[in-house]
């Protein structure tokens, strides 16, 4: 069976088939709803069984479990395009394939064999529950516990901006299994956690952007599990199982910042072609010029951090600098280029009538989530440091 590293790649010709298969399902069927299903915070239940139906919910996931065992190069060039137009969806199923992640990662194969294909097919669809009220990127400071009861776990605490939290059914949960460890981080434990008795649903939260998907507060009490349901079968592993992932997902993060920057450099030179003042379209004016070559520049320079990262993570390799590069700076460029557009349309860029104010509550987003930019930046920096040593 092949491993997980091994299903990097696929033929130049089937992916450019595979993305105008995406561009053509967004032409038709995302595009058209987005700005109504955004503007109402709707959940796009047609849209997640398209999804399904294309197999974006094993995009990642190997073909031995009935995936379609994309590389990340490929998975993330169809986030930016399905972002370009809609950012939130694809966040449905990025949030659940880094759950189909850890367990093909870290699972044993009894846990690979009961869950992935479910996964893969999407008839089981969740997220990663990490964050806490008091915790977010220091994750060692969590306080979500397991405790051992016979031959299972009883689980109490409350996890929030869980994606897919509503919607969801099952979920990998960061937990402590040995609070007074020390280092922190070795008493922390990952769990397939389904929802069943004990684990109840809180509040959803709503959001400046990033609609239609649900981010929930999910709570545990008394909630019991059985020892297979820890991944990999060993307590003290979670840390580096939920941070193992979380390249991946700082690689899609990126992905979808590209989108962003791409679709607001799109409507900001399709609006600056047709708008005109003084006699000419002000895409003719020097002032527009200098904030669309910048813009380009922009998205273009997130496009290829992005997929270097991507190389680098279907060669196998440590990419956490790499992917915190990207992340950071294709969030950026989005929320650069969503403010530079919304300018660029004047008013009519402050309208609920044009698409631009979606994009530009939408980009902030990927500069928090996935650790913040903030914390990609010291991310980098020491990868640097330890990278190119002081001769």
């Amino acid at each position: 069976m092949a491993t997980y590293s091994q299903l990097r790649n696929i033929d130049p010709d089937d992916e450019a088939q595979l993305l105008d298969t995406i561009d053509r399902w967004v032409e038709k069927e995302v595009k058209p709803i987005a700005k109504e299903y955004d503007h109402a915070d709707r959940y796009p239940a047609e849209t997640v069984e398209q999804m399904k139906e294309l197999g974006l919910f094993g995009a990642t996931v190997s073909p031995d479990y009935g995936g379609l065992g994309l590389p990340a190069g490929t998975y993330a060039k169809i986030v930016m395009r399905i972002s370009r137009d809609w950012m939130a969806v694809t966040g449905i199923f990025n949030s659940h394939l880094m759950l189909a992640l850890s367990i093909e990662k870290f699972g044993t194969d009894h846990q690979k064999q009961t869950w992935l294909r479910k996964l893969a097919s999407g008839e089981v669809r969740g997220g990663l529950a990490l964050t806490e009220p008091d915790a977010g990127t220091d994750l060692q400071g969590i306080r979500t516990t397991a405790k051992r009861d016979g031959d299972g776990y009883v689980i109490n605490g409350t996890k929030t901006w869980i994606s897919n939290g509503i919607e969801g059914s099952c979920f990998a949960l960061l937990v402590k299994t040995d609070p007074e460890a020390q280092p922190r981080h070795k008493g922390m434990s990952l769990f397939i956690a389904p929802k069943q008795d004990g684990f109840t649903v809180g509040r959803k939260l709503e959001k400046l952007g990033y609609k239609s998907i649900d981010s929930g507060e999910l709570v545990f009490e008394n909630y019991r599990v059985s020892k297979e349901h820890l991944i990999g079968g060993v307590e003290g592993q979670g840390f580096y199982q939920a941070t193992g992932g979380l390249e991946l997902g700082r690689i899609n993060v990126a992905a979808r910042g590209v989108g962003v920057a791409d679709g607001a450099l799109k409507l900001a030179a399709e609006y600056a072609q047709v708008r005109k003042t003084f006699g000419k379209p002000i895409a003719e004016h020097q002032a527009i010029q200098l904030k669309l070559g910048e813009m380009a520049t922009r998205a273009r320079a997130a496009r290829l951090l992005t997929l270097d990262a991507a190389a680098a993570f279907d060669r196998g390799e440590r990419c956490d600098m790499e992917a915190g590069m990207a992340k950071f700076f294709a969030s950026e460029a989005a929320l650069e280029n969503s403010i530079e557009s919304l300018r660029i349309h004047g008013g009519y860029g402050y309208s609920k009538e044009f698409d631009i104010e979606r994009l530009y509550r939408d980009a902030p987003l990927m500069c928090i989530g996935e650790g913040t930019n903030e914390m990609q930046r010291i991310i980098i920096a020491k990868q640097y440091i330890k990278r190119n040593p002081a001769s």
